[in-house]
């Protein structure tokens, strides 16, 4: 193989965010163009992997502290994925239901030994492989130290030469912890240990930046924005900045197209966009309580501070006793305090707003095609895939500048615009944007060609991998 892929999330195997998304589709890209790659992620016990057939091909040890902890890297056995699969065995750290905390609600509490445990089992791995991948690429701070690992801990040195790719899908995370767990981590040089610190903690998304050949982000406008905003890692990542690359994300056509999607009522057929759109609106109705007439604004995606969703309960409020005529529909789950909130609006909106509150991939789908427009008012967005998917299906996207979403969606004030955009995290501007978007939807022949135009815009990977192409190219 060429690129090692090493990742906490895949899709489908396992996948909390954005991450899985891409981690599960660029590969299959790369392999189409050519370019030899695979994938590493924890052995998780999700129904997708625990439906799996599994070939052994490493077993071994790491060590935690005075622990030795046996680990096994194991084969997925099917073909359908695109490229090969690999998980890491690690009984008692990743054999859990959750990615990084039970389905239920909260996080687990030993992820510094879980990703220390992952980190060095796929590094030994790669230190016994007989034909090496050129180039590892790492995903977030969860793989943070791997760059820093195989230069400056003895037991990966033959691994120093050997490229590393740092991608940084969210920098509001970056894995700190105490400098009293140093002990856990593989021996290193002595010398190297100001490469693990940042504000007096080993802060793997620091060491990543320091270390590694290359930095990526998920979109060139995420990058500038982590210039002067990067949660306290503004001068380093300033420092970096010749090494970084910022690169859009792509999304699967061929697993998100509206015409062969199994998860959508009624299919896109010879371009029939009103008939699609209506027939799948009619089926939200099914299952949500919202007055049949309303133009519908959906939200999709985790309950939390950092995409917004605690503007939301205030905006709607707003909008529907303005006497705006809008109904609003959220899916998703996250912090406990926002799904009481969303919960009890059932009750202060009967008719204009209801929601889902769970992760549910395939009512995901069937609201991309039902809704007439979706809403992303994210304090911070690297890339997002929510809006291109959006466009995909024909749902017109309302979002913030800001990251990803600004880079991808351009107001229909302005020419070739995909959506509707708003600048300021307020009450205030959002709900302007939700009037300016019932004004378009009570323009039929407006909201027709803008929904034409949005469904034929090219947010393939085929277009981003190339990007990343260029880039492994120039490290091999």
């Amino acid at each position: 193989m060429k690129i090692l892929h090493i990742s906490m999330e895949c899709y489908p195997a396992a996948k909390y965010g954005g991450l899985g998304d891409v981690v599960g589709a660029l590969p299959i890209y790369l392999n189409k163009a050519g370019v030899s790659t695979a994938v590493i992620m924890p052995k998780f016990a999700t129904k997708w992997l625990n439906q799996q057939r599994y070939r052994e091909v490493y077993q071994g040890h790491v060590r935690l502290h005075n622990d030795y902890v046996w680990f096994a890297i194991e084969e997925v056995q099917n073909e359908g994925l695109g490229f090969p699969l690999y998980v890491v065995n690690l009984p008692g750290k990743f054999d859990r239901p959750g990615v990084y905390g039970d389905p239920g609600g909260g996080w687990y509490g030993d992820e510094v030994q879980r990703y220390l445990c992952f980190q060095q089992a796929v590094l030994k791995w790669v230190v016994d492989m007989q034909w090496k991948p050129q180039i590892l690429h790492c995903h977030d701070h969860h793989t943070g130290l791997i760059p820093f690992m195989v230069k400056h801990c003895p037991e990966f040195h033959s691994l120093r030469n050997m490229p590393t790719v740092f991608t940084i899908h969210n920098g509001e995370y970056s894995g700190a912890f105490s400098w009293q767990n140093a002990h856990l981590l593989p021996y290193f040089d002595a010398n190297a240990r100001w490469l693990l610190d940042w504000g007096n903690t080993i802060c793997p998304l620091a060491a990543a930046l320091k270390c590694c050949w290359r930095f990526t982000t998920v979109s060139p406008g995420y990058l500038e924005e982590l210039k002067y905003n990067a949660a306290g890692l503004e001068p380093l990542v300033n420092s970096e900045m010749p090494k970084a690359w910022g690169i859009i994300n792509g999304i699967d056509t061929a697993l998100w197209d509206p015409s062969t999607d199994k998860y959508v009522s009624y299919k896109l057929q010879k371009g029939n966009i009103a008939e699609y759109k209506e027939i799948n609106k009619a089926k939200l109705h099914d299952r949500f309580r919202i007055i049949p007439d309303l133009p519908i604004v959906t939200f999709i995606g985790r309950l939390v501070r950092e995409k917004g969703a605690d503007l939301l309960p205030e905006v709607m409020r707003r909008v529907v006793g303005s006497g705006v005529r809008v109904g609003f529909i959220v899916l998703g789950t996250g912090e406990p305090d926002l799904m009481r909130e969303f919960a009890e609006l059932k009750n202060q909106l009967p008719g204009f707003y209801d929601a889902s509150l769970e992760y549910n991939e395939g009512l995901a789908h069937q609201l991309y095609a039902g809704s007439d427009f979706l809403i992303m008012p994210s304090r911070v967005e690297p890339c997002g895939l929510n809006q291109m998917y959006a466009c995909r299906y024909g749902s017109i996207p309302i979002v913030r500048s800001v990251g990803g979403l600004k880079d991808t969606i351009i107001d229909i004030g302005e020419q070739g615009g995909r959506g509707i955009r708003f600048n300021q995290f307020t009450v205030e501007d959002a709900a302007m944007a939700i009037f300016r978007a019932v004004k378009v939807y009570n323009n039929p022949e407006v909201l027709a060609s803008l929904r034409e135009r949005i469904m034929a815009v090219d947010f393939s990977w085929e277009r981003s991998a190339k990007d990343y192409m260029r880039l492994y190219n120039e490290l091999s």
